[in-house]
């Protein structure tokens, strides 16, 4: 059986500020590194928890298929993914028109 590795944002963030690929961090951890408020993240955050509750068939399972059989990601899960595509500049979330663009441009 093979696997895929993913390549998260989480991973990319890891890699990119020289951490162990799987490790996680607190939202303070994150704003003291990449100096984003942490007000900014918390509502990325809060937004995550919402978009995972009104939004449930979007929710990947914790091998990271979207809509696929198995546990899905908890409200926290997504939500520290979405955390970390907002200071990886995912395009899909912070682009013109996206949902976070209004708090990516507080960033800039």
């Amino acid at each position: 059986m093979y696997y895929i590795m993913v390549e998260t944002f989480r991973n990319k963030y890891n890699k990119k500020y020289g951490f162990k690929r799987d490790d996680s961090h607190s939202l303070n951890d994150i704003a003291k590194k990449t100096g984003i408020k942490k007000s900014i993240l918390q509502q990325v955050y809060n937004r995550g928890v919402g978009a995972r509750k009104t939004n449930v068939s979007s929710v990947r399972n914790v091998k990271g298929v979207k809509g696929g059989a198995g546990k899905k990601m908890s409200a926290e899960q997504w939500a520290f993914g979405r955390v970390y595509g907002f200071v990886m500049k995912n395009l899909k979330q912070v682009g013109s028109g996206k949902p976070d663009n209004d708090l990516f441009k507080q960033v800039k």
